[in-house]
């Protein structure tokens, strides 16, 4: 249970290229890294916390790094800890890709109840959030935002984590932020069936080909295209595993029983070892359906 709201750290922002920012999670559990690219005529924004409290933190921020400058917001899906802070951004101009725009009025509110069971620290913070749709979507794989002297290619991604997937990348820069799709030691999270696993490890590929030279994951530390070949590794286990024991004939209670201890002291060091069957099943149904 999480008893205190996870707040957005402040006084640790990182400059992690040239016009790019970083505000850390610093591990803390229901915070995401969120990013800040400040170009000559505008800010951007990439993902907003949970809840207004939030969101203002990261929002206060940008108006530090940015001054006045015209505030634009992407968010890199719909979860709650990476896009219900959209309404302490009201003079933004909010853009992301269709599909993400769809997902967050499909389920929502149904996010925001389960989240809320989570403990009183998070029903704080997601008491009163107001699900805020973009003002600009975009439909097909990509869409760019010149910032002045930097530009940023908003690519849909998706289904993969989630339905609406989206990645942010820098290509002069060669920056990427991941959202959720490649995190520093955490495992995966595969939260209802629009998370799938081969279509994550084709996506995986397809951001590697980007060639980034820094990976701003979801969550955890800073890293390189290292961050991605370490969940690849793990992912094509994983459907490696649950292939060859599928082929046995094996049941899905059987292979998750075979192959969660198997796969928890494979990745020891890494959080979220509770989603470990979340994984096994996706790659089960994937084989199954």
């Amino acid at each position: 249970m999480i008893e205190s709201p996870p707040l957005v750290p402040t006084g640790v922002t990182q400059q992690v290229a040239e016009r790019v920012h970083v505000i850390p999670d610093q591990r803390v559990e229901f915070v995401p890294n969120a990013g800040i690219v400040v170009g000559d005529r505008a800010t951007l924004v990439i993902d907003t916390a949970m809840g207004r409290r939030n969101g203002e933190r990261i929002r206060e921020e940008a108006r530090r790094l940015g001054g006045e400058r015209k505030l634009l917001l992407t968010t890199t899906h719909f979860h709650p800890e990476h896009a219900f802070g959209v309404q302490a951004f009201g003079e933004a101009t909010y853009v992301c890709n269709a599909a993400q725009a769809r997902e967050l009025a499909d389920k929502g509110a149904e996010y925001i109840e389960m989240f809320s069971g989570f403990g009183p620290g998070l029903a704080e913070l997601l008491a009163g959030v107001e699900l805020v749709a973009p003002d600009i979507t975009f439909s097909g794989p990509s869409a760019e935002l010149d910032l002045g002297g930097i530009v940023a290619q908003l690519l849909e991604v998706g289904p993969a984590h989630t339905r609406g997937d989206q990645v942010v990348f820098l290509p002069a820069e060669k920056v990427l932020f991941a959202g959720d799709l490649v995190e520093d030691r955490f495992l995966p999270i595969f939260p209802d069936a629009d998370a799938i696993g081969p279509r994550w490890l084709e996506v995986l590929d397809q951001l590697q080909k980007l060639g980034p030279a820094i990976v701003v994951g979801g969550h955890g530390e800073v890293g390189d295209q290292g961050l991605i070949e370490a969940l690849r590794d793990y992912l094509t286990t994983v459907r490696d595993r649950v292939g060859a024991l599928h082929a046995e004939g094996l049941a899905l209670e059987e292979i998750e029983q075979r192959l969660e201890p198997e796969l928890s002291e494979r990745q020891t060091g890494w959080d979220n070892q509770m989603w470990i069957k979340s994984a096994i099943g996706s790659f089960y149904a994937a084989l199954s359906g």
